[in-house]
């Protein structure tokens, strides 16, 4: 991906394109989204939207990318509170649902099997999972393995969802109730 403008102007519009992007690429997915819709939106044009992203696949990968750092810089991450983290991930699935979507597209048009992303940002949570394993607090098993089930149950009532996805609409008692099921599962889970 090409390096993003330094000056207040041009970050600002590749701003507003990310911005437009990530709604345009949520709701259709890769191949439904149209570039002429994410410029509009984004009161730009092609020529700065590719001299900024390269492609509409560079555009996309920026776009995960992007929300993936707002979620990183906004969950802290206890490896030791892997239950804490599950009902973070939640709150923020149910403020920011186009994330998941993003990553259900991603699945969907670029990576049906194996890891989602190659994100090496990933690999010192796996360090804190085995360092808390080794401490005892957390049940033996493959780091990534235990990542990817917080994760799942984390997820369990998002856009993602097959069964049922929470929107901020839902009773705040439905909320407490999830969080607290989540807390205690992940706690059970992952327990020594």
């Amino acid at each position: 991906m090409p390096a993003l403008p330094t000056s207040l102007k041009g970050a600002a519009t590749s701003r507003r394109i990310l911005e437009a992007a990530a709604e345009e690429f949520a709701a259709r997915g890769i191949a439904g989204a149209r570039v002429d819709r994410i410029i509009a939106a984004a009161q730009t044009n092609k020529a700065q939207l590719y001299s900024y992203f390269g492609s509409k696949d560079g555009l996309f990968d920026a776009v995960v990318a992007d929300r993936a750092d707002r979620l990183l810089s906004t969950i802290g991450f206890d490896a030791t509170d892997l239950a804490g983290f599950a009902v973070a991930v939640y709150d923020e699935n149910l403020h920011r649902p186009d994330l998941i979507r993003l990553t259900a597209w991603l699945r969907l048009e670029r990576r049906p099997g194996g890891y989602l992303t190659d994100n090496p940002e990933h690999e010192p949570k796996f360090t804190a999972i085995a360092r808390a394993q080794a401490a005892g607090h957390i049940r033996d098993g493959d780091p990534n393995e235990l990542f990817a089930l917080v994760l799942a149950m984390a997820c369990a009532w998002s856009p993602a969802s097959g069964f049922y996805a929470a929107t901020l609409d839902d009773p705040a008692t439905d909320h407490d109730r999830r969080r607290a099921l989540l807390r205690e599962s992940v706690e059970r889970a992952l327990a020594p």
